[in-house]
């Protein structure tokens, strides 16, 4: 068999990758290479473009080292009884296609993921010595995000955090039950010691309280770590979705945990669903992650707006939840406290920020809240201000079908 072209192998492995959503260039630090010589900054927004199976942008270049691979994942393209075309990157060539593709303006940075092979620590080197060699020996201060290969050794995962601005483990499954179903030759409790090391190496290198004798850490993965789950190929329902990630934000300091929808490969386990789950699931999921992560809310609070351990698909799990409980509302937004305000369907972290820097100058009238939140539909129902009270509208039976954005017929043309 003749040997695969660059041109090729890019196509394979990129095409590859795409199934790993876990990747953003946002939350590391602003490094620009103007003036010092070298190439690339993490100034820009959003790194490149590149696509997930069902055609969104995902906003990153990503390829694999490699998709040859030891594991036979059940649920993976690229296991090893896959019957697909296989290649495999040089170090070198990585380095140049990440040169190549930055000077042509395509790319702000790189995301290496690699099947496994001969061992973990083997592939982690690769991975390692693809981001140390565009560090030393071409000042790349571009954005480099590494998959971290469990059960590698630990003083591998010490180096990529030197040269990486963020690490990634996928924790693969809501369950380690599934995942021990799904993927027998990987280990749960492998992926957590892999995850717990970075958040080690990330305590380390933590800036220290101020004191007399402060003195710079050096950096080591900046923009810290995420994880993705696979949801949809198993019968985990959004409870344990969500009770998995609260664990992983509150146990190994994760930056962002990353919800992709379950994607049909080909010549799949008939263990696997033959559909993938509704996108609009993962989009739920999303949000129900930031509601955790920023206003407040606890995964029980969330799962109770909706039925089963599901939440509920056609509407926000905020304004679910907040339809379930409408005795505590209406919200007096001239009083109410900031963690109540974030409750309120409609006001985000930044309005309620607002309203709370505006009603120290003076009280808020429905006006005032409509300028400040952009929309005053869905607030109205739940909010009390200076001229406005809802009256029974808080309490109407009609209340969710009024909110619940009305369906549209898609057009062929």
């Amino acid at each position: 068999m003749p040997p695969l072209t660059l041109r090729r192998k890019l196509a394979i492995l990129s095409d590859a990758a795409k199934y790993d959503a876990s990747c953003a260039s946002s939350g590391t630090e602003k490094r620009n290479s103007a003036g010092k010589g070298g190439i690339g900054s993490t100034e820009g927004s959003g790194i490149c473009h590149s696509y997930a199976p069902d055609g969104r942008c995902i906003s990153l270049l990503k390829i694999l080292l490699t998709n040859f691979c030891v594991y036979d994942c059940i649920y993976c393209v690229n296991r090893s009884s896959s019957n697909v075309q296989r290649a495999r990157f040089s170090v070198e060539e990585v380095v140049g296609l990440t040169l190549d593709f930055y000077k042509r303006n395509y790319i702000e940075g790189l995301f290496l993921s690699s099947g496994i092979i001969r061992s973990p620590d083997y592939t982690m080197e690769e991975l390692v010595r693809v981001a140390r060699s565009l560090r030393e020996d071409h000042q790349f201060a571009g954005y480099i995000h590494l998959k971290v290969i469990p059960n590698a050794a630990p003083e591998l995962l010490a180096e990529a955090g030197r040269w990486a601005d963020r690490l990634s483990t996928n924790i693969e499954m809501p369950t380690d039950i599934a995942l021990e179903t799904l993927a027998p030759e990987k280990r749960p409790s492998e992926i957590r010691t892999a995850m717990a090391r970075v958040r080690g190496k990330l305590d380390e290198a933590a800036p220290e309280a101020k004191t007399k004798t402060r003195t710079a850490k050096p950096k080591w993965a900046p923009a810290g770590q995420s994880t993705q789950m696979i949801i949809g190929a198993d019968g985990a329902n959004d409870g344990a979705i969500l009770n998995r990630a609260a664990g992983l934000y509150s146990g190994y300091k994760l930056r962002r945990v990353y919800y992709s929808a379950f994607s049909p490969i080909p010549d799949a386990s008939s263990r696997l669903p033959l559909r993938p789950p509704p996108l609009m699931r993962e989009h739920r999921l999303y949000q129900a992650d930031w509601l955790i992560r920023f206003y407040g809310f606890d995964v029980p609070e969330i799962v109770a707006g909706g039925e089963d351990g599901l939440l509920d698909l056609a509407i926000d799990p905020k304004l679910a939840w907040a339809l379930k409980h409408r005795e505590r509302f209406p919200v007096d937004v001239n009083r109410a406290d900031r963690d109540m305000l974030l409750r309120v369907p409609g006001l985000g972290t930044r309005s309620v920020d607002r309203i709370i820097a505006t009603r120290r100058h003076h009280s808020l009238r429905l006006d005032d809240v409509a300028r400040i939140a952009g929309s005053i539909d869905k607030v109205r129902p739940f909010i009390e201000a200076l001229d406005w009270t809802p009256g029974g509208l808080t309490d109407h039976q009609r209340l969710r079908a009024k909110l619940t954005p009305a369906p549209e017929q898609l057009a062929l043309f």
